[in-house]
């Protein structure tokens, strides 16, 4: 209790006033004292639209003390908990017609509106549907709707801009992942070709099924939006497809032989290279699962007859990415990038405690690497399990083996949906430990990031670390930090400190597992 009410003061503590109105700031507001001439070419020259006066969620009010896209629709999650109106407002903020470009994107943050965060809001924006349909038993089809409308605008853009060969594979950039990668994914390598990124169509896949169930639920009221969530059906299809053929080129997202998905670089003569670095880049691709069953389809006749024509007439698309499964004698269509087999092989590796799992959580690079550095040229990729050594995009975040909240926080809720599938059935095994299924798997995962906030058997809360000089101080060691991220070894919290937005997710796992 003491961790889930001080999270939640955390992110109440959190707001703050922003104002910035970006056209005044690049041309002064004071003709006797101009701006520097550079100005005129620095960054946000983009966005004079932008122009905020609202008050919003900081993901740090003392060390970031201004709006990102990504963290705040999951602080809009914790926010729910305790002010659902709040946190719809935040939401909706990010597509307002002062803030979204009218090209469609959405402003990542603001040293650099242009960057392109995950594209998450649609996520968020159906979970808080489903809160306040909890909460207060109110259906609120009208802020869906005019979300889904403004999304359809982001979706364009993410279509039209970031999958630059037309194939359904998408590019995306650092995509809020900062040093993950070998190079700066926010800049083209034009002269080494082109990284089609598995995170990037990972996350594209998972926005056309957050569509998709969109649609689905404003078409119970209106119709018409039948045709829209089969537009996101068959878009996920071809996204899918894509993944594990890329433009019908003979390369492909998906190893065989390693059981993982890795980014691939084409090169301008038609070669590529397959950055084999396990990290989440590589299980971003299981956030993408959807289940619709026959029961449901049948409520909207006009989808459910697109729906099973494609299936009937477009096997060779639908045959990896979209299981049928019998459960209590009724059918269920599982949409995912992962059948069974393939899921079973990438969580073998999530589960391993020599690769992904951490006794605190998740890590974001599989340790693996501390001893197999992956390089390529004159970079190289390892496992750094605390403060970042490689600088790239600079500061203090690092995703090259720490824990983070959001990116656990969107496996255990995706593991989850397919226990519901797979149920017992589906076992993961490592060397020397007893099998596991799913469900203790998403225990697992959740209760080792709550554990992070609750003293061990010592007395000692993980995230202040085994050397913090006040660990033992009876005024302190029950002072709850919730920092950036979480040293993958020891969890001890590392980045901003004072009270990091998305951290407070811890919140949420609580009232969803400790109920």
């Amino acid at each position: 209790k003491k961790v889930q009410r001080t999270a939640l003061a955390g992110m109440l503590w959190s707001k703050q006033f922003y104002f910035f109105d970006v056209n005044l700031w690049l041309k002064g507001d004071n003709s006797r004292w101009l701006p520097p001439a550079s100005h005129s070419r620095i960054r946000n020259i983009h966005w004079r639209h932008l122009n905020s006066m609202r008050i919003l969620s900081m993901p740090d009010k003392w060390e970031y003390p201004w709006f990102a896209a990504w963290d705040t629709a999951f602080h809009c999650l914790s926010l729910a908990l305790v002010d659902i109106d709040f946190a719809k407002e935040q939401i909706w903020l990010l597509l307002f017609d002062q803030f979204q470009h009218p090209n469609g994107a959405i402003p990542a943050y603001e040293w650099e509106f242009s960057d392109l965060n995950p594209p998450v809001q649609a996520w968020a924006t159906y979970r808080l549907y489903e809160i306040e349909k909890e909460q207060r038993g109110v259906e609120d089809r009208l802020f869906l709707e005019k979300c889904f409308l403004k999304l359809l605008l982001n979706f364009t853009f993410w279509v039209n801009k970031v999958d630059s060969s037309g194939c359904n594979v998408f590019e995306g950039g650092f995509l809020g992942l900062d040093n993950i990668s070998l190079i700066d994914r926010s800049f083209e390598a034009a002269k080494e070709g082109i990284l089609k990124q598995s995170d990037g169509t990972g996350w594209m896949a998972m926005f056309c099924l957050n569509l998709m169930r969109i649609a689905l639920e404003i078409a119970k009221v209106l119709p018409s939006y039948e045709t829209m969530a089969t537009k996101f059906f068959q878009h996920f299809v071809y996204i899918a497809d894509a993944m594990k053929n890329l433009g019908n080129k003979q390369y492909s997202m998906w190893s065989e032989d390693d059981g993982f998905f890795y980014d691939v670089l084409v090169h301008p003569d038609g070669n590529f290279s397959r950055f084999r670095v396990r990290s989440l880049v590589g299980l971003i691709p299981l956030y993408a699962i959807e289940t619709i069953s026959e029961e449901e389809l049948d409520q909207f006749p006009q989808m459910k007859k697109d729906f099973l024509w494609f299936l009937n007439n477009r096997k060779d698309l639908t045959k990896d990415c979209l299981t049928t499964v019998i459960k209590n004698n009724k059918k269920i269509y599982v949409l995912s990038l992962v059948n069974e087999n393939l899921l079973q092989k990438i969580l073998h590796y999530v589960w391993d405690p020599k690769e992904f799992r951490s006794t605190f959580g998740l890590r974001s690079l599989s340790k693996f690497h501390e001893e197999h550095p992956f390089s390529y040229k004159n970079t190289r990729v390892g496992y750094e399990p605390g403060d970042s050594i490689e600088r790239i995009k600079g500061g203090n975040s690092n995703w090259r083996g720490p824990i983070w909240f959001p990116t656990t926080y969107l496996l255990i809720e995706s593991l989850r949906k397919f226990s519901q599938i797979f149920g017992h059935t589906l076992k993961i095994s490592v060397d020397g430990e007893p099998s596991v299924h799913l469900d203790e798997i998403v225990d697992g995962f959740s209760s080792r990031l709550i554990s992070l906030f609750l003293p061990n058997s010592e007395g000692n809360r993980p995230f202040l670390g085994p050397k913090f000089p006040m660990i033992h101080d009876p005024h302190f060691k029950d002072h709850l930090l919730f920092y950036e991220f979480y040293h993958g070894d020891t969890g001890q919290g590392l980045g901003a400190s004072h009270q990091t937005g998305w951290s407070g997710l811890v919140a949420n796992l609580i009232d969803e597992f400790r109920n």
